[in-house]
């Protein structure tokens, strides 16, 4: 046997070791859902305590499972899934999401034209990436889906919010965008539906969007993945359909609407007008290219949840679990004294604002993390999302009516208690 001798360290116990860090990319990349606060709760839980966690819209553990029939599909194709696929995905699934954007009336899309990716988050990065050098200006909805602010900076570029208005139920105000317009914005990010807001926006104001990335020749980047979470008999347009003279991105995938968050099954649209832009889809291409192919399980369930059964407007229609939570968190959230909220027509969430005369915060995040401490509710500060006051927080109204029902009320005996400490 061949025996080797560890190298002896010329290291003595004075010395100091260089400190490791990381990139300065990461400087202004920032992502609160799963920020300091969660650290807290994964102590306490080790700890012995249970934590209600109402900070991430993780269908899965609330109990809403994927469709029956997508599971069986990736069940029944996992023997063919372990070799890489083209690099933009399988054709089979990239058929199915071009017939979707044709239902969705988003024009002159074809197969090359969509991207799969591991959720549609690894797309946000990845065209963001291929857009934007150092100083590049992307307009970015206050309060935003922080992914889309880190994405931005991590490429080097620079996010600056437009401000949603409450007081118009969370749509944007258009003539805030065209302020912060300068000649360095490349790009206007629209989330729609919304999140954190649940708002929902109609076709005048994407009207007025497009109008905007018509004059300063501008890339729209729409987030749709709650496209079809949504209550009482409202419908979604995609910004995509009401133009094509101007360069659309949009994303969309499995995790919400299909209740499939871990399976990472997301994708990409570019569509509008697209002569002008072969260099950035050149550059979509290669990186495209760089991370071989998106998971190919994920891309087995995409075919079959378009094209089966949607589950979802049993879960948001009349009767449905999610339009009851939606409506009792929303009753219990707005009869706390200084609480208000302007009630979500989509998606997973509600977005609370806290009367600043009643409860004079000036650090949410330790706000939360003394609810937690005190209340052991897991919540996520407003200002995670990019908001401008720290009055606001996000709750997910997914755990079912008793547990939601006991979170709401320790939420109220906390700021109850907050109040009074306060007054």
């Amino acid at each position: 046997m061949v025996f080797f001798a560890l190298q002896q360290s010329t290291l003595t116990p004075g010395d100091i070791l260089r400190p490791i860090a990381k990139s300065n990319k990461l400087d202004d990349v920032c992502y609160e859902i799963r920020g300091p606060a969660l650290d807290q709760a994964r102590q306490m839980e080790e700890d012995g305590q249970k934590i209600i966690k109402l900070n991430i819209g993780n269908l899965a553990v609330f109990g809403f499972d994927a469709p029956d029939e997508i599971v069986s599909d990736m069940i029944r194709n996992m023997h063919g899934a372990a070799g890489y696929t083209d690099s933009k995905g399988m054709f089979a699934p990239r058929k199915a999401v071009m017939h979707y954007t044709q239902e969705k009336n988003i024009a002159g899309v074809g197969m090359d034209d969509i991207y799969l990716g591991n959720g549609a988050s690894e797309l946000i990065v990845m065209a963001m990436q291929g857009l934007l050098n150092n100083g590049d200006e992307v307009l970015v909805p206050a309060p935003d889906y922080p992914l889309w602010t880190a994405a931005v900076s991590l490429a080097g570029g620079a996010p600056v919010h437009y401000v949603c208005d409450e007081g118009s139920g969370w749509m944007p105000d258009i003539e805030d965008m065209r302020r912060k317009i300068t000649p360095n914005t490349r790009a206007i990010v629209v989330i729609n539906p919304n999140n954190p807001t649940g708002a929902l926006y109609p076709r005048e104001v994407l009207l007025d969007i497009i109008e905007l990335a018509r004059q300063h020749q501008l890339i729209v980047y729409a987030d749709e993945i709650y496209d079809k979470t949504l209550y009482d008999g409202a419908e979604h347009v995609s910004i995509a359909s009401l133009a094509d003279d101007v360069l659309f991105v949009t994303l969309n995938g499995l995790s919400k609407n299909y209740r499939s968050c871990g399976y990472r099954a997301g994708w990409m649209v570019v569509s509008g007008e697209k002569r002008h832009a072969k260099g950035y889809i050149d550059g979509l291409n290669i990186l495209a290219s760089m991370r071989l192919c998106a998971n190919a399980p994920g891309q087995f369930a995409i075919q079959t949840a378009l094209g089966g059964h949607q589950s979802i407007k049993e879960l948001v229609g009349p009767g449905g679990r999610l339009l009851k939570q939606r409506d009792l968190a929303h009753k219990l959230l707005t009869e706390i004294p200084g609480v208000s909220c302007v009630k979500p027509k989509a998606a997973l969430y509600m977005f609370p604002r806290l009367d600043p005369k009643m409860y004079p915060i000036t650090d949410d995040q330790q706000f939360i993390c003394e609810l937690l401490s005190e209340e052991k509710v897991l919540l996520v500060q407003g200002t995670g999302f990019n908001w401008i006051a720290p009055d606001h927080f996000r709750l997910v109204f997914l755990p079912n009516s008793d547990d939601l029902t006991d979170a709401c009320g320790r939420i109220a005996r906390f700021l109850d208690g907050y109040r009074r400490r306060h007054a």
